[in-house]
């Protein structure tokens, strides 16, 4: 292991004393194909068909608009005001849809973030279709 890296046992232990647990989700065994007949194969095999999709992941801690003159302006050690406040959880987007907010944390001199809620499914949908 690098000293860049950090091992799933160390974030595994930032969980476990922060009180998390641990969910694991193993891919299908058998035919994955047969999971795509009607009714066929079990949910596990349905599920393992999605499980290597990548996916993007973004924490946002908040956003600003600037006209392009003051965009021009910015130099090293400008700082750049955000609508977020300062304590704030930050918003955890999946392909640019809001699914969770957390809040940051530190391990081994790697930021990370501890989800402190998550959208329900029916408030994702009412969002999306706000949009």
């Amino acid at each position: 292991m690098t000293e860049d890296s950090i091992s799933a046992d160390d974030w595994a232990a930032a969980m476990a004393e922060q009180g998390g647990g641990e969910v694991a989700l193993s891919g299908s065994a058998g035919n994955p194909l047969g999971a795509l007949e009607a009714g066929g194969g079990t949910d596990d095999e349905r599920l393992g068909l999605i499980l290597d999709i990548p996916v993007h992941v973004t924490v946002e801690l908040g956003r600003t608009r600037l006209p392009i003159r003051n965009l021009l302006q910015l130099a090293q050690g400008s700082v750049i005001e955000l609508d977020g406040l300062a304590g704030e959880p930050m918003d955890v987007l999946v392909n640019g849809c809001l699914i969770a907010q957390g809040e940051v944390v530190v391990v081994n001199d790697k930021f990370g973030i501890r989800l402190t809620d998550i959208i329900t499914p029916a408030e994702r949908m009412r969002r999306l279709s706000l949009k």
